[in-house]
């Protein structure tokens, strides 16, 4: 297999091929790390990049290997995490350059379980700053380019843009992201990728970078649902370092993404989620429609009270805003002036909310949460655009003022819903626009229903070949 085509080829392939001891895991590492060293400078998806950790990773699985010792699918797998997932001895920066030397004492418990199961890391990835954010811009450390448009800078998608560039552009097998908005999904729309957001509380946060501890999810970012399974059965269930997980039912895993769907009923919403839909986002999404139908779902269009009210919401002041102030309102008070100036300028606006009005709010995203349940009981899946939008030139958004405001709010709004109604969700490829930019379908799901949801995505995109068409960055040298 060509090297292209081995740091294209889906997680399960490579760990089918390492499992026969037809690939070395030393091979595939050194494959990724000759990729991140000619395409990274200009694609800049890596914020470090982690070569003598990896190489040394790579021997060990491969040693384990060969005395019989194989843990599994990720055994021998580089991949790539977020820059807010701490790993023992490594800088955290979180995107900013005010914690440059932020050097972790303990490792994520995602990340843990992702290197006991014989993952390789080969690096952190470029974030927006504190994950504040959809659009993906950095303006500390750069913001990392779209490989589907290799002329004109395109938005990443945020806030975990580095880990979508470095899946999509194939410097790395699989990518861990963060999602409280959207974080995950946004990017894995806007690079062509699977990205799966967790109920709440279903995958561990402890030792990962908080945005919002009420909404922050772990998701895995990929090439295709299966493999996003492969890491979601290994990241997910109870941790005792996370009290958020403690009460989530118990933890099932994925067993077969290879379900039939035959009698599954998936509803598009008349409201909320079509608002200044570009046209060809709107064709692609509507078209999945049909596929589905051919495959044996019911499909149908509804009218769900509780995302009608989710318009409501934006009379209150902003919850996240709130949380952030508590994790980083001292450094925002001390230092404000290293901060990037797009995150500052949203960050600020939780020190001008009370009490009062910050538990208004919450109780009535609570009561939300409890009518979408009940809304969704006999729904198995809402089908809608996962962004309004294919993913635009950075020039065209990046200004600190309110251009900017208004891409980063279609970037989010979407998205952000299944967040605030307590749902799961996934994004995955269903067409390009014309320009050759990806489009984004996001599937949305009833409380820890992480199962049907996968199998659904699957299904869907077995019927079609969006997700194994790649970017083209021969331009890039």
């Amino acid at each position: 297999m060509k090297p292209d085509d081995l740091a294209f080829a889906p997680l399960h392939e490579q760990a089918r091929l390492i499992s026969r001891r037809e690939l070395s895991p030393v091979e595939l590492t050194r494959t990724y790390l000759d990729r991140i060293s000619t395409h990274n400078e200009t694609l800049c998806a890596y914020i470090s990049v982690t070569a003598d950790r990896a190489m040394a990773m790579a021997q060990a699985a491969e040693t384990a290997l060969a005395a019989g010792d194989h843990r599994g699918p990720l055994h021998g797998i580089p991949v790539a995490l977020k820059d807010l997932f701490d790993v023992e001895g490594l800088i955290t920066t979180g995107g900013s350059t005010i914690l440059h030397d932020n050097v972790a004492q303990r490792t994520a418990t995602v990340a843990r379980r992702m290197f006991e199961a014989g993952a390789v890391l080969l690096g952190k990835t470029h974030m927006v700053e504190f994950a504040f954010g959809g659009a993906g811009i950095n303006h500390h450390y750069g913001t990392p380019w779209n490989p589907w448009d290799v002329e004109v800078h395109r938005l990443p998608g945020g806030s975990s843009s580095g880990s979508a560039v470095a899946v999509a552009s194939g410097l790395a097998s699989i990518a861990l992201g963060s999602d409280t908005g959207g974080s995950v999904r946004i990017p894995s729309s806007f690079c062509g990728l699977v990205g799966l957001k967790p109920t709440f509380g279903r995958v561990s946060c402890a030792g990962v970078l908080p945005l919002d501890p009420t909404l922050d999810s772990i998701g895995p970012m990929a090439r295709c649902v299966t493999d996003a399974a492969l890491l979601y059965n290994i990241i997910a269930g109870a941790d005792p370092y996370d009290g958020g997980t403690w009460g989530a039912p118990p933890f099932v895993p994925v067993e077969d993404v290879e379900a039939e769907i035959g009698g599954t009923r998936l509803c598009i919403p008349r409201e909320y989620f079509w608002d200044d839909v570009e046209p060809e986002v709107e064709s692609a999404v509507r078209a999945t429609a049909r596929v589905f139908a051919e495959l044996g779902a019911h499909v149908d269009e509804v009218t769900l009270d509780p995302l009608n009210r989710l318009t409501e919401l934006r009379t209150f002041k902003n919850l996240t805003a709130v949380e952030t102030c508590v994790s980083y309102g001292s450094l925002l008070q001390q230092r404000g002036e290293d901060f990037d100036p797009i995150v500052r300028q949203r960050m600020v606006d939780g020190f001008d909310v009370s009490a009062v009005e910050y538990l208004s709010a919450k109780r009535f995203r609570d009561m939300l949460q409890r009518d979408a349940a009940r809304a969704m009981a006999d729904i198995d899946v809402l089908l809608v655009p996962t962004t309004p939008l294919a993913a635009p030139a950075v020039d065209d958004c990046d200004d600190s003022g309110a251009q900017y405001q208004r891409v980063n709010g279609m970037c989010l709004r979407n998205t952000a819903a299944a967040n605030l109604l307590g749902l799961c969700a996934i994004s995955l490829p269903c067409g390009f626009t014309e320009d050759g930019l990806p489009i984004g379908l996001m599937l949305i799901g009833r409380p820890y229903e992480e199962a049907r949801l996968l199998q659904l995505a699957r299904a869907y995109e077995a019927a079609t070949e969006w997700h194994v068409t790649r970017p083209d960055l021969s331009a890039l040298g």
